[in-house]
């Protein structure tokens, strides 16, 4: 037989909260209904409901130190006690008052009543240009969401009518079916289909909301999104959602904001990354060119001589720290282009520069390729 400590994973000098935390974490991993038709999973449970027992209470801990085994009602014995799973069952569901914090994962009153409480959330998607996420802009944005219905306030009933109680689930707002097998009692727990966890019922429905105290409306809503968000950024606006049914409160609104495609800029980040295209005689006298940026246009200083691939730095042109302070920057990548096409003249300057230009030694010539 296992021993008790090594099962919940604790020292034997180990507390009553520490025994009870490691309890709860392997309750929740092995819980049935977390494993359904896992059948190491459900020895697990029971093991570990059993060791709890056992633990837990300060006669039984203390025969079991003293002798290796506990007897029935904590008398020494020589094989322990018979412990099945509707024994693992009923530890799980006493042992921390009713399900004991597990509520939201294995259902409970307290679940389906909280579900019936709040409406459910809507999400909308924000595509931005560079330019709205360089300053931040207020946008505004048509929603199709459940309010409270104006004829009966959200009660759902007809004037002079009113709610009674679930005859389904007698107010509990849930309905539990208790199945009976070799291995003992299960029971499963769900939400009220006739009630919908409310525990409540209208006696006699709104003739416009038909009982269920919202009806469904277009709406505008205003939004001040921030300078600097990026894709996969969103903001909470709390209660913005659709109305919870008979007068409960509101889901939430999730904007979620997107990035349009820009047709020169490429974002890295806080940086804006651009090309910029120069000719030979630009490049090598240098010069001055009027460069995009996200709030207009400003000035570039080409030094002479400069090569094609190289990075010019515009400070502080980038886009803005979300929530912070400073600014990106804009790199400019300078292409140098060669003439496609060359006239007479043309072609006539170019074998003068040729011959007069300092020539390329070979050993410069080459260079590892860098993209």
């Amino acid at each position: 037989m296992a021993d008790f400590y090594e099962i919940l994973g604790v020292g034997r000098n180990a507390n009553e909260e520490e025994i009870k935390k490691a309890y709860r974490q392997l309750a929740l991993k092995y819980h049935p209904d977390k494993n359904p038709g896992d059948k190491s999973a459900e020895n697990k449970f029971k093991e570990a409901a059993e060791a709890y027992e056992v633990l837990r209470d300060p006669q039984k801990r203390a025969q079991y130190d003293r002798f290796g085994t506990v007897g029935v009602d904590g008398a020494p014995g020589a094989g322990g006690f018979e412990f099945d799973l509707s024994d693992a069952l009923r530890t799980f569901m006493s042992g921390f008052g009713g399900f004991g914090g597990f509520d939201d994962i294995f259902g409970s009153s307290t679940r389906s009543r909280r579900r019936a409480d709040k409406g459910t959330d809507l999400r909308v998607n924000i595509p931005l240009t560079y330019e709205e996420i360089g300053t931040g802009v207020d946008k505004t944005i048509r929603v199709k969401r459940f309010e409270i219905c104006d004829t009966c306030g959200g009660s759902g009933a007809a004037k002079g009518g009113g709610q009674i109680t679930c005859p389904h689930c007698s107010g509990t707002g849930e309905i539990r079916q208790v199945q009976r097998s070799i291995l003992g009692q299960i029971v499963n727990v769900h939400e009220c289909r006739n009630c919908s966890g409310t525990g409540k019922i209208v006696e006699r429905p709104c003739r416009t909301c038909h009982g269920d105290g919202r009806t469904k409306v277009n709406r505008e809503i205003n939004i001040k999104v921030p300078a600097g968000v990026a894709a996969g950024n969103y903001m909470t606006l709390n209660d913005e959602g659709n109305r919870g049914r008979r007068g409960s409160r509101a889901g939430d609104l999730l904007v979620m904001f997107d990035e349009k495609e820009h047709p020169i800029f490429t974002r890295h980040g806080r940086d804006v990354l651009l090309a910029a295209y120069i000719s030979f005689a630009e490049a090598a006298l240098g010069t001055t060119i009027e460069v995009p940026t996200l709030e207009g246009t400003a000035k570039l200083k080409i030094p002479p001589g400069i090569q094609g691939g190289h990075i010019l730095r515009m400070r502080g042109k980038g886009f803005p720290e979300l929530h912070g302070h400073g600014r990106g920057d804009q790199l400019v990548r300078i292409q140098v282009v060669a003439p496609s096409k060359l006239d007479d003249d043309q072609k006539t300057f170019y074998k003068e520069l040729q011959e007069i230009e300092p020539p390329i030694m070979a050993a410069e010539r080459y260079g590892k390729f860098t993209g």
